[in-house]
C-alpha cells in the first residue's frame, strides 16, 4: 500500500475547518487499505477496488448530489485521474507526481504535492473573489454617483474623468492587497 503523506491528515482537517462539508476518497487500492487510509485521515467515506469508469460513475453520482448544495472537487494525480479531474467543478492535479494526463485535465495544479496547500489554494481564492468583489461595487458606486452629480449639473467632464482614473487606480492599489 502506498505510504500515507505525513501532513494529509491535517490537510483534511484544515480543509473541513474552511467549510468542506464531505470529503470522500475514489481509490483502485484494496479495501483494507482504503480504509485504514480513510480512518486515519479522518476522511467521510471512500470508495474502494475502483476502475476509472467506476470513477467516473461514482463521482457523477456525487456531483449530482452536491448541485443544489454546492461545488464538487476533485484531486488526484495519475491517469486513472483524468476524466473525473476533468467532469469536476473544479480538478486539482498534484503536479509534482502526477501524470501529464491528470494536469492537462486539471483547473489547478499543485506543483509540490502538499495536500495542505488546497487549503491555501481555497483562502487565496476566497479573499481574491473578495477583493474582486470590493472593487466592482466600489467602480460602479462612483460611477453611478458622478451620473447623478452630472444630471444635475453638479459636476464637469474633468470630475468624472479624475474620478474615473482615481477609480482606476484605488482598485488597482486594492487588487495588490492579494
Amino acid at each position: 500500500s502506498d505510504r500515507l503523506k505525513a501532513d494529509a491528515a491535517a490537510a483534511i482537517k484544515r480543509l473541513k475547518g474552511l467549510g468542506v462539508r464531505r470529503t470522500v476518497m475514489l481509490t483502485g487500492d484494496r479495501d483494507e487499505s482504503a480504509r485504514l487510509v480513510a480512518m486515519q485521515c479522518g476522511l467521510d467515506e471512500y470508495r474502494a477496488q475502483l476502475l476509472p469508469q467506476d470513477k467516473v460513475a461514482f463521482f457523477e453520482g456525487f456531483k449530482n448530489e452536491a448541485a443544489q448544495k454546492g461545488k464538487v472537487v476533485f484531486v488526484g494525480d495519475g491517469i486513472n485521474d483524468a476524466p473525473v479531474l476533468a467532469a469536476a467543478d473544479i480538478g486539482i492535479a498534484m503536479g509534482g507526481i502526477g501524470s501529464d494526463a491528470a494536469i492537462e485535465a486539471a483547473d489547478v495544479v499543485i506543483m509540490n504535492d502538499n495536500p495542505d496547500r488546497i487549503a491555501s489554494a481555497i483562502i487565496i481564492a476566497r479573499k481574491t473573489r473578495k477583493i474582486v468583489i470590493q472593487n466592482i461595487v466600489f467602480a460602479l458606486g462612483v460611477k453611478l454617483l458622478i451620473m447623478v452629480l452630472a444630471f444635475f449639473g453638479i459636476s464637469s467632464i474633468w470630475f468624472a474623468i479624475f474620478a474615473d482614473v482615481g477609480v482606476a487606480l484605488l482598485a488597482l492599489l486594492n487588487a495588490m492587497r492579494a
